[in-house]
């Protein structure tokens, strides 16, 4: 029997193999227009099974509130909730760019708290953070770069103005929201992030930001004109039969294989199949 100590030196063998992506990629893929995949997951085990396939980086997303607490939005997810998640998939990413989302308000208060966030952040394991905005947020993205902390801006439909915004809707309908949307991007990118995330833009207007930034953009419901793309592992793996917008395409029926699965268990063990002789201990 293999033991849980050899498994992982094997798994970590695996993970020394693959050059992982550094900061330093995000420019040179956008430069050599390669295409940047990165995935949101929020536990050790997604992101153990992530380290080992062609995704380039990972995002602990405030959308864990949503997606594993059961929130109706992102706002009840708070630092100390972010913390715990960005451990955990650090301990699983097997050396992985991480990056983690400073979750609402956290970033809105006095520097010296909004920095203090930060710092819990990264001693989890993130390696770089990503915040929603721009105005008044960019003297703090400013002290951030300036501190040696790598930020990712975000823009578009930001969650956590779900409430500000009026719901979830489109963003950059208008010619003046398109401007607005432009003029921010540049204001990131004169700050110091090293990416941005656009989020439920028309895929034209992504395409315009995208063409003017010398940083990449990693779109979510931006078209196919951005720099790399991000999804939610539970969309992607069809895991919410509830909830699937226009930009989600489902790369695996996840729902019904664990439903499947489940079913199968249940019956074996009240058949009498399971556990059988293999499964005993003599």
């Amino acid at each position: 029997m293999i033991s849980q100590l050899s498994l992982r030196s094997r798994c970590l063998a695996t993970n020394a193999k693959r050059r992982q992506m550094s900061l330093l990629d995000f420019h040179t893929k956008k430069h050599n227009k390669d295409k940047i995949a990165m995935v949101t997951c929020y536990d050790y085990t997604s992101a153990r099974i992530a380290s080992d396939t062609g995704a380039d980086c990972l995002l602990v997303g405030d959308s864990v509130a949503m997606t594993v607490h059961g929130f109706p939005d992102t706002l009840p997810a708070t630092v100390a909730m972010m913390c715990a998640h960005t451990e955990a998939v650090h301990r699983g990413a097997g050396g992985m760019f991480l990056v983690a989302d400073l979750p609402f308000l956290s970033y809105r208060q006095s520097l010296s708290k909004s920095v203090g966030a930060v710092y819990e952040l990264m001693r989890a394991g993130a390696q770089a953070i990503k915040l929603e905005g721009a105005g008044s947020n960019l003297s703090l993205i400013k002290h951030l770069v300036e501190s040696g902390v790598p930020v990712m801006g975000h823009l578009g439909l930001t969650p956590q103005s779900v409430r500000g915004l009026g719901g979830y809707r489109i963003q950059g309908r208008t010619e003046a929201s398109v401007k607005r949307l432009l003029d921010d991007s540049l204001s990131l990118q004169e700050c110091g992030c090293f990416g941005l995330v656009l989020e439920c833009i028309p895929a034209p207007v992504a395409k315009e930001i995208t063409d003017a930034l010398t940083i990449p953009t990693i779109g979510i419901g931006a078209g196919p004109h951005t720099d790399g793309q991000v999804l939610v592992w539970q969309d992607m793996f069809g895991l919410n039969d509830d909830l699937k917008p226009k930009f989600v395409r489902h790369f695996l029926n996840g729902s019904q294989l664990f439903k499947q699965g489940i079913n199968e268990y249940a019956k074996a063990v009240k058949d009498g199949s399971f556990p059988d002789r293999q499964h005993c201990y003599e």
